[in-house]
């Protein structure tokens, strides 16, 4: 056979492999995959070794997950259907075919919730002392409260809005809680009317004083605490808001909206008033949901989808309380017995208060690793900074900003001080936007100069630069982190933070801020992973010369931890790493579209996803490169809106020791859980990792917390 056979030979056979590689079966559908991931959380609310109140807190996650998920996901899917898209999905599934799907997985799901609220969380709260309980399974006085609390706080809240062809149909705002009151007049026969329950100003859960027992404190019996729901409190006080007419029933019910926000630029001047438009517009977007109650007559059903315009397959009967968002006010419950037992944070000696934090980051590069590592190693820096007569710019990106931030009060001090501070605000952030317009406002009136972000792009890149100046030189201390520079969730984010004075490193960094605020099309970087410009390209040259190293040494390996494996081309490279005979372990926590363990595609795959206390957030890359380990970390997951529509920043690790640190105990460590891991079928289904009767137990985030400060030698 000569030479150009043996080529021809190879194009097909590449060929061969590329259509096998886009069968759709090899992919796992994403909308299924996320409801997968909203399974995995219900699953930690039966988990007991978690403290109650912090179970419960898991319930409420599931529920602004399913919100998020209708608003965002449904909507779009919607969208497609009623435009007629022809463009599916890797798995080949069309957006009628995934809404029907979806509607199956969901109502499976709902039955779940309830059967969890109604057999392990109610049963749990009476044995702890906690009840739920309803209005008239009051005593006396309890309801006397009750009518009180009623009549001087919430009546002249209420507005009764009627449902008839004399009255416009009232507008029902996106995920409020409502109840619809049936009443019947002598003349006219049944009305209807809508009321809106004020969730905002009153808390969803009262709690019922016991005003005829007190706690016996030489037995040290805990007070007995009594819950009842406000639409409850509502329901049994309805003839007030209606006099002269018999009330026959109360039903709560639930509209959800699509959330997706249309920037229209011929509309606004610029960017922050076109999502101040954008905004009010979501409020009024179509409806994609209706939960109503189980009590809920079906001619009133029949009227609010005709009214809605929607069909029988977007309700939903819940047979509990709706909007389970709202059970997060459980940890607000004063027993600390029934939370997690809170642990202090690491701060490293040299980045506390008072110390020359620019002098220890001149010494040797740094990596902290939150909840585990305090919040201040990024803080004390920037006081620092701003204190420093040397530092002559501050330059950072925010992407979801607490409501009390150290680090905008850091950053408003450096402004006072007279530092050239510059604050890329995102406001395209989903669900943060009037936070993010907020924050954006007050940082421009002290005289920041504060970008809105771009047009075309999400800025999702967590990066800060500090310049200082010393001697003649110029010094840039750049930080690269997977997460957000929130506060707040620094404590439930396990989020990996790089901190370097490199000086190619902070010229790189000074590279991107420069495309953020400017204009420029750099591609080139040496030291950083920038997407949409260079981030799929890099990967997959990764991934190709793990291929080559497997192929000459025998040992390719690849280690991934990242929140979402979704994108088409990312996977299809790592199915041929598989062929090719490269091990891969990836650590998925959210959606992954990936299949492992088919034969002759995905045998050298595993895949793992790790829930527990801590949301896991980072993103660690590992090629083991023929011994030449590479380590790259930052904000970017594997899914084509990181790739191709997002500014993402990962860094390449530079400091060798600090490089096997991220592998041993920030990669490794999860890759070993045997306790809070899930792994991932080739089904599409997960199951729990059980440890063997002689394998050590590991609880990776336990692990972690008792080992804090280990990282940087002082544990």
């Amino acid at each position: 056979m000569s030479d150009s056979d043996d080529g021809i030979e190879q194009i097909i056979a590449s060929e061969e492999e590329m259509k096998r590689l886009d069968d759709p079966s090899l992919f796992i559908n994403r909308e299924l995959s996320w409801i997968k991931l909203n399974e995995r959380i219900l699953e930690e609310v039966y988990d007991k070794e978690h403290p109650l109140l912090e179970r419960i807190k898991f319930l409420a996650i599931c529920g602004s997950g399913l919100d998020e998920f209708f608003m965002v996901r449904v909507s779009g899917l919607k969208r497609q259907a009623l435009k007629g898209a022809l463009k599916t999905p890797p798995d080949g599934m069309t957006p009628n075919e995934q809404l029907a799907a979806i509607r199956i997985e969901v109502k499976k799901l709902l039955k779940k919730y309830s059967k969890c609220w109604n057999e392990e969380i109610i049963p749990d709260l009476l044995t702890a002392g906690i009840m739920i309980k309803k209005v008239e399974d009051l005593d006396k006085d309890q309801r006397n409260y009750v009518r009180d609390y009623f009549d001087n706080s919430i009546f002249p809240t209420l507005t009764p809005l009627a449902m008839d062809f004399a009255h416009p149909f009232p507008f029902i705002s996106n995920i409020c809680l409502n109840l619809a009151v049936i009443v019947r007049d002598s003349e006219d026969g049944e009305k209807y009317a809508r009321i809106k329950i004020p969730t905002d100003l009153f808390p969803r859960l009262v709690e019922i004083p016991d005003r005829g027992k007190k706690p016996n404190n030489e037995t040290k019996v805990k007070k007995e605490i009594n819950l009842v729901f406000i639409e409850d409190i509502i329901a049994s006080e309805i003839n007030k808001l209606f006099p002269g007419l018999t009330v026959v029933a109360t039903c709560p019910f639930r509209m959800t909206r699509n959330a997706e926000i249309k920037i229209t630029d011929d509309l606004a001047s610029d960017l922050l008033t076109a999502m101040e438009l954008g905004i009010e517009s979501r409020r009024t977007g179509f409806p994609v949901r209706l939960e109503i109650d189980g009590s809920m007559p079906d001619k009133l059903k029949k009227l609010f989808i005709h009214k809605f315009m929607l069909t029988d397959d977007f309700v939903y009967k819940v047979d509990m309380p709706l909007s389970i968002v709202d059970f997060w006010q459980f940890l607000g419950i004063d027993r600390p017995d029934l939370k997690d037992k809170p642990f202090l944070p690491y701060t490293p000696p040299a980045f506390k208060n008072g110390q020359d934090i620019f002098s220890t980051i001149e010494k040797r590069d740094w990596v902290f690793y939150h909840p585990y590592d305090s919040f201040n190693t990024i803080v004390n820096p920037l006081k620092q900074a701003a204190e420093d007569p040397d530092v002559l710019a501050i330059k950072t990106t925010m992407y979801r900003v607490g409501k009390q931030s150290p680090i905008i009060s850091a950053l408003l001090h450096a402004r006072k001080r007279g530092k050239a501070v510059t604050v890329l605000v995102e406001l395209k952030a989903k669900f943060d936007e009037e936070k993010n317009i907020g924050w954006a406002k007050v940082l421009e009136d002290a005289g920041v100069h504060v970008i809105y972000g771009l047009e075309d792009l999400k800025v999702h890149a967590k990066i800060l630069l500090i310049v200082r100046k010393r001697g003649e030189k110029i010094v840039h201390y750049s930080l690269v982190s997977a997460g957000n520079f929130n506060a707040v969730t620094s404590t439930t984010y396990a989020d990996i933070i790089y901190l370097t004075s490199d000086p190619e490193v902070g010229a790189e960094l000074a590279e991107v801020f420069n495309l953020l605020t400017g204009y420029s099309k750099k591609n080139d970087y040496k030291h950083l992973v920038v997407a949409p410009a260079t981030l799929r390209r890099e990967i997959v040259d990764r991934i190709n010369r793990e291929i080559d190293a497997h192929k000459q040494v025998g040992d390719g390996y690849i280690a991934i931890k990242l929140n979402g494996l979704v994108d088409e081309g990312i996977i299809q490279a790592l199915y041929r790493a598989s062929m090719a005979g490269v091990k891969i372990d990836l650590n998925v926590r959210g959606l992954c579209a990936l299949r492992p363990g088919v034969k002759g595609v995905s045998e050298n795959i595993t895949v793992t996803s790790i829930l527990g206390r801590f949301l896991e957030h980072s993103r660690v890359y590992y090629f083991k490169n023929g011994g030449a380990d590479e380590v790259l970390i930052g904000s970017a997951d594997m899914m084509p809106r990181n790739l191709n529509k997002r500014v993402e920043v990962l860094i390449i690790i530079l400091d060798p020791e600090l490089k096997k640190i991220i592998i041993e105990y920030m990669l490794n460590i999860h890759l070993k859980d045997n306790v809070k891991a899930r792994r991932l079928l080739s089904n599409g289904t997960y199951e729990r990792i059980i440890p063997g009767p002689d394998d050590e137990r590991i609880d990776s985030q336990k692990w972690l917390i008792e080992h804090r400060g280990i990282w940087h030698g002082d544990a």
